[in-house]
């Protein structure tokens, strides 16, 4: 095991997107893996690992008078999940990892690093729920990740992704791209091609969360790629795919003029929250943090992501904002 102990890890979730990506890191490392969840996702997974069912939303007793080297936390989207789950390992573990966002900024109209100001929920929103718009969702985090380090009272690490992307991805943002492609024909495309575009490979970032682990590093850390354009994406996916897509590349204020909808409907596209794409990574990279061959991410993602989730241009109304870009 690279002279690296054996550690005894405790994931909350582990069989969806980051918590499988993570539980596969560590089996291939040697670790000693239980798994916490409903066993409603993907159940036949990891069939090798110890399994104790409960529901963070009230039921964890399975966790009483157990212990972990470490605990991984994917899954909390409320504070008081975070604080229920940290409190109940608070004597259990030693070392606590909870998955935070990008998000948890109070500006991201520009670049953000981990001493940046952290949002605020607004009045009158609730704490207890997260909104159909996903408004309150950053605002949530920051009361996550405050419930789970008070809670846990111990070395505790906050992981703030970026999007999260590769083999099995349930979202179809980055997957969009992939696919599209891959079918080929004349793509609409966002400038500025030379605009950094960020995302993180969720095999890098659950590689390195066990890393983490296995370290007990403490602290904040952003966790996204670097050094990725949209040229050199889109490029990219064509040669991964071998396909004849021809770029069509548009100015953002064309597309704000004609009301594309950022993030979803142009994945990953922001005009807004520019921040998403001007993260500093550098305190996740001197922690270890590597990154695989874009190639890879995206080869991955082609055959392995999930392709059911509605995201991206409707063809008709992509080659209507083409002609009309072009006509312009």
């Amino acid at each position: 095991m690279d002279s690296v102990r054996a550690v005894k890890l405790l994931v909350l979730g582990g069989t969806k997107f980051l918590g499988r990506a993570a539980v596969e890191a560590a089996l291939e490392k040697g670790h000693e893996v239980t798994l916490f969840n409903r066993g409603q996702t993907n159940p036949e997974l990891f069939p090798q690992v110890e399994r104790l069912h409960g529901d963070r939303n009230g039921d964890l007793s399975a966790l009483s008078g157990r212990s972990w080297d470490a605990v991984v936390d994917t899954s909390a989207y409320l504070p008081q999940q975070a604080r229920a789950s940290a409190e109940a390992l608070a004597g259990a573990a030693g070392y606590y990892l909870f998955v935070s966002s990008v998000s948890v900024y109070a500006d991201l109209s520009q670049p953000v690093d981990e001493d940046r100001p952290l949002d605020e929920l607004p009045k009158g929103q609730p704490d207890d729920q997260l909104l159909d718009d996903f408004s309150n969702y950053g605002p949530l985090k920051v009361l996550c990740e405050r419930a789970a380090k008070n809670a846990f009272r111990g070395p505790t690490a906050i992981v703030r992704p970026g999007l999260i992307v590769g083999p099995h991805d349930p979202t179809g943002r980055f997957t969009y791209w992939t696919h599209r492609v891959a079918r080929g024909g004349e793509i609409l495309a966002p400038e500025p091609a030379e605009s950094q575009v960020q995302f993180i490979d969720v095999r890098d970032l659950g590689e390195w969360m066990v890393h983490l682990c296995e370290q007990r590093v403490e602290g904040p850390f952003n966790a996204a790629n670097r050094d990725v354009t949209w040229k050199t994406l889109l490029e990219t996916c064509r040669q991964v795919a071998g396909s004849d897509a021809r770029f069509v590349w548009v100015d953002p204020q064309f597309l704000i003029e004609r009301e594309v909808g950022q993030w979803m409907e142009l994945p990953m596209w922001l005009h807004e929250d520019v921040g998403i794409h001007a993260t500093d990574v550098s305190r996740a990279a001197g922690a270890g943090l590597t990154f695989r061959p874009l190639a890879e991410t995206i080869r991955g993602t082609l055959e392995h992501a999930d392709t059911t989730r509605a995201a991206g241009l409707d063809p008709q109304r992509e080659a209507e904002l083409i002609t009309a870009w072009k006509a312009r």
